[in-house]
């Protein structure tokens, strides 16, 4: 079988950006993956220039860098760390997308929207990426950091509550009892399958990394660690759940054995490759000239997006008692929307909600708030004084 040489032409330009983008955003001290973005327009079909010619295919590799980045920062992760976080993460990440849909509505009716525009932009903007957030704060050495393991939490909560979303979300105009009882019978199907894997998982995995680690072999132990983050995010998949969440499960499972590190080493070189062809791909789904047809639309979703998600986590954060300094860094990470606010505007797209428009603000809307998350998440420790930063 002869492969299309387009493929690796396309895979040349694509890690061709990322290095070519890496590379001036470090020479500018920004961080890295605003330079994978930036890369990925100069590649994508809106912009002049080499083009990649099929994006389906480089959206496949770009949802491994998802798995692999989540699965790492599972192991780097431990039950404990999740624990310490349980109630700001359950209750809040709900409360957070509740308060964000308000706020959606209550400005679009001062700016000219329908209610029913309004809560779906406050639902679309609500939920932050965790792919961009962990990257950032790998980047940053924050990840164990207090303010690190409460806002990985959130956004493990808010994957979760991604699911109850797109079901709700084409009901909004009218209210249908069924789609109620299809939420919790879909959740109570992933708990039912989930919770004794997870036993069953926790119990066997350990035992199973001891066994591969007598043969000393290097590339059959990198083959078990995969074949257990990929498959458990397939899981996790088909039961209608995200594959971050898998992944960042099996990851967790793993930190609990004695080869946690020595999977971790093994993972780094790939995790690092596909999370920088995730964020070219992303950068090709950018039209620039998106940003200038509905500059008022961008201008109002960038306002939820950066102040109003910033006072709302701010103040939630702080209400479960964590200090102010801490529940400002947590804000100021979750101010960004990414892959799941894309299935959200579509999903209220289709159910005819919104109109086209709302879809292309919402792509310019992402890039533009990851590209102000990436500085805000850079210098905020700064704006904090020296006294009041949170320790570790």
């Amino acid at each position: 079988m002869t492969a299309d040489p387009l493929v690796f032409r396309d895979l040349a330009y694509v890690f061709g950006a990322a290095v070519l983008g890496g590379i001036v955003a470090w020479f500018a001290r920004q961080p890295l993956i605003l330079g994978y973005v930036a890369g990925g327009i100069l590649i994508g079909p809106f912009t002049p220039g080499p083009t990649v010619s099929d994006l389906h295919t480089f959206e496949l590799f770009a949802e491994i860098g998802v798995v692999l980045l989540m699965f790492s920062i599972g192991i780097e992760f431990s039950i404990q760390d999740l624990l310490g976080v349980r109630w700001v993460a359950l209750v809040g990440g709900p409360l957070g997308i509740l308060l964000s849909m308000g706020l959606g509505a209550v400005v679009g009716s001062l700016i000219g929207w329908s209610i029913l525009q309004g809560l779906v932009i406050g639902a679309v903007v609500s939920v932050a990426s965790t792919m961009v957030l962990a990257r950032l704060l790998l980047d940053q050495g924050a990840l164990q950091s207090r303010h690190g393991r409460v806002m990985i939490g959130i956004t493990l909560m808010e994957d979760l509550c991604v699911v109850v979303l797109t079901v709700l979300l084409p009901a909004l105009s009218v209210w249908e009892s069924a789609r109620l009882i299809a939420i919790g019978l879909g959740l109570g199907k992933a708990a039912l399958i989930l919770v004794p894997f997870a036993y069953l998982a926790a119990k066997g995995i350990p035992r199973l990394l001891t066994g591969v680690a007598r043969t000393n072999n290097d590339e059959l132990f990198l083959l078990v660690a995969l074949t257990i983050g990929l498959g458990t995010a397939a899981l996790t998949q088909s039961l209608g759940l995200s594959l971050a969440l898998g992944a960042f499960l099996a990851g967790l499972i793993i930190s609990g054995s004695d080869y946690a590190h020595e999977t971790l080493a093994r993972l780094l070189p790939l995790r690092d490759a596909f999370a920088a062809l995730f964020f070219v791909t992303i950068g090709t789904l950018i039209n620039p000239a998106t940003i200038a047809a509905n500059l008022p639309l961008l201008g109002a979703m960038i306002g939820l997006i950066v102040i109003g998600k910033l006072a709302i986590w701010t103040v939630i954060v702080w209400l479960f008692r964590h200090p102010l300094s801490t529940a400002f860094l947590v804000a100021v990470g979750l101010t960004q929307i990414g892959e799941f606010s894309f299935v959200l505007v579509q999903v209220a797209r289709q159910a005819g909600h919104i109109g086209s428009e709302v879809y292309n603000a919402t792509l310019a809307a992402s890039l533009v708030s990851i590209l102000l998350n990436g500085l805000l998440v850079r210098h905020a420790p700064s704006w904090i004084p020296a006294r009041r930063r949170p320790s570790n």
